[in-house]
């Protein structure tokens, strides 16, 4: 939950659901990481509302008990939206509004709208506008009207604004001509990618926010932007690196996250060319996050969904000063010791399991970072002189 209020904050309550395929444990893991979300988009969660069923109901998502309870917290606390966290249907969305009388948004029009906030670049603005405009195509019939969309706020920030925008055929015509610029852009960036000549590239790939832009500006001297918040950076960020006297590309792709929207993965294919033409990937893990060996599930999914699952990994487990400090708060907490959580074992283990490929590092204080600049260098060698034997004595081997 966000600790601090701001009343420059847009008022939010999460709702989510205990099913029999999702614990209680595992959605107050979601409700956390949507709670971030929020912060994120700009709104302040006041409250969560959980219901236990089978399956969500087909009109309302929740039953109509609990849906009459979020009514009148709504109207008491005077909530400006309520985010559900998972996919709504149209019709659910639809039905939705039509009962609590505010702004509805699910997890995927939270993401889109982030990712609205993020874009920089015209390549990225023209993928987010997109993914926005596949998503509401099919919720045209439920959206608020011009006047309302003028509100702004979290989910506000659609690609149109006015009403004549919202016809099923313009949008349609959006998406043709979207795609088409979208073509040409990856035709030019893809003969960039074939201008970068010999250089090995290497791809720094993880869930969003374990550190991918800190640790390339640790390795690359760069000045990439880099924030505590979700999605901090969307463009891919390329940069020339020497390590002792082998230069190789690293490349800083947009993070991934659960629930990832399809629209998104569909729009931002072209982006993640960066991953599936690299050489090696690297794939950065907040250890100090309790979740995750879900967050490295989580990716490794989205990298078999983009064929790229199979390229050299190297793993590099960041935040290790983060995750002594976690340990140290428990440790005092409660006043017992966790061997068993100590930074050593889970070290030992993660080693073993991914084979000699981990390395523990923090990028913000540059902990350990000479140890992983060594297997970089080793690894890019290896893959250069493969590829151009008759180099070898250029690069010499180091133990």
């Amino acid at each position: 939950m966000i600790e601090k209020s701001d009343s420059a904050l847009e008022k939010t309550i999460l709702v989510g659901i205990i099913t029999l395929n999702q614990s209680k444990k595992v959605l107050e893991e979601y409700l956390d990481e949507l709670s971030f979300l929020t912060f994120t988009a700009g709104g302040e969660v006041i409250k969560r509302f959980t219901q236990k069923m089978d399956s969500p109901d087909p009109k309302l998502f929740l039953g109509k008990g609990k849906m009459e309870e979020l009514a009148s917290y709504i109207k008491r606390q005077e909530i400006n939206s309520v985010i559900f966290d998972d996919e709504l249907t149209p019709a659910q969305q639809l039905n939705i509004e039509k009962f609590l009388k505010c702004k509805i948004i699910d997890r995927t029009g939270l993401i889109l709208d982030i990712f609205a906030q993020r874009a920089k670049t015209s390549y990225a603005r023209n993928q987010v506008e997109l993914a926005q405009y596949q998503y509401i195509l099919p919720r045209l019939k439920g959206l608020w009207t011009h006047l309302e969309r003028q509100k702004g706020g979290i989910g506000m920030r659609g690609p149109g604004e006015t009403e004549i925008e919202t016809d099923r055929r313009i949008v349609r015509n959006k998406i043709t001509l979207l795609k088409k610029k979208l073509v040409s852009i990856d035709k030019q960036m893809s003969t960039q990618r074939g201008n970068r000549g010999s250089l090995v590239r290497v791809s720094l790939v993880g869930y969003t926010n374990v550190g991918k832009s800190t640790l390339m500006n640790s390795l690359s001297k760069a000045d990439v932007f880099a924030e505590n918040k979700l999605f901090a950076t969307l463009d891919t960020t390329v940069r020339k690196v020497v390590i002792e006297n082998m230069p190789f590309l690293l490349t800083d792709t947009v993070g991934f996250i659960r629930k990832l929207p399809t629209q998104l993965v569909d729009s931002f294919k072209s982006t993640l060319t960066e991953i599936t033409e690299a050489d090696l990937l690297v794939h950065v893990i907040d250890i100090s996050h309790p979740n995750y060996d879900d967050h490295i599930k989580s990716v490794n999914f989205i990298l078999s969904e983009i064929d790229a699952h199979e390229k050299p990994i190297l793993m590099v487990f960041n935040k290790t000063d983060k995750y002594l400090e976690n340990n140290e708060a428990v440790k005092d907490k409660f006043d017992i010791e966790f061997e068993d959580k100590s930074l050593k074992t889970l070290k030992s283990t993660l080693i073993k399991e991914y084979k000699n490929r981990s390395y523990f590092i923090s990028a913000l204080n540059k902990l350990d970072i000479n140890d992983l600049r060594k297997e970089l260098y080793k690894k890019v060698r290896k893959i250069h002189v493969t590829k151009f034997p008759y180099n070898a004595f250029l690069y010499p081997d180091i133990d």
